[in-house]
């Protein structure tokens, strides 16, 4: 059951991160704390070799950077740089390129769908509906766009091939 459990963390959380961001257009920084300490926790339960442990860990910090500059220009959101990073650290500097591409083509396709979104009408029956407030957000273009989904499905395309996950079906 717990190596059930371990293996489902990292799915778990980037399906919660890519819910989170689409009703709320936030990600919480406890998700984010929840991520690194999971890597942390399946790291010990995996044994995973110090020296690859710390290229993990030097490879979130990267992100983190490259990513808080991508913020500081205002071209992404400070959630997205935060879950990029947590996610990286999960993958390491192999499976980062990969990672990275897969989210900018989801990101991608995820943004031209809710462009088209905001060109037509909102449903009368729809709109100003309090408990669809996710769906008003997602069609007034002066919001941004929940950029988190793109990134956790991309952390799902690359999850198989991690070390851990590897180590834990093996």
């Amino acid at each position: 059951m717990f190596q059930f459990l371990a293996l489902f963390f990292f799915p778990l959380a980037m399906a919660f991160a890519a819910s989170s961001d689409l009703l709320t257009m936030r990600i919480s920084n406890k998700l984010v704390l929840l991520l690194v300490a999971g890597f942390v926790a399946m790291a010990l339960v995996v044994e995973l070799p110090l020296q690859q442990f710390a290229m993990h860990v030097l490879c979130a910090f990267v992100v983190l950077v490259v990513a808080f500059g991508l913020f500081a220009m205002r071209w992404i959101g400070g959630g997205d740089a935060k879950l990029a990073a947590a996610t990286t650290l999960w993958l390491g500097f192999g499976l980062t390129l990969p990672y990275l591409v897969h989210a900018a083509l989801l990101g991608g396709v995820l943004t031209l769908f809710i462009l088209i979104l905001r060109r037509l009408p909102l449903d009368t029956l729809l709109a100003g509906r309090p408990w669809l407030g996710w769906l008003n957000r997602l069609h007034d273009p002066k919001q941004g766009v929940p950029y988190g989904i793109a990134l956790a499905a991309a952390g799902l395309l690359t999850y198989s091939n991690t070390a851990i996950f590897e180590r834990l079906t093996a």
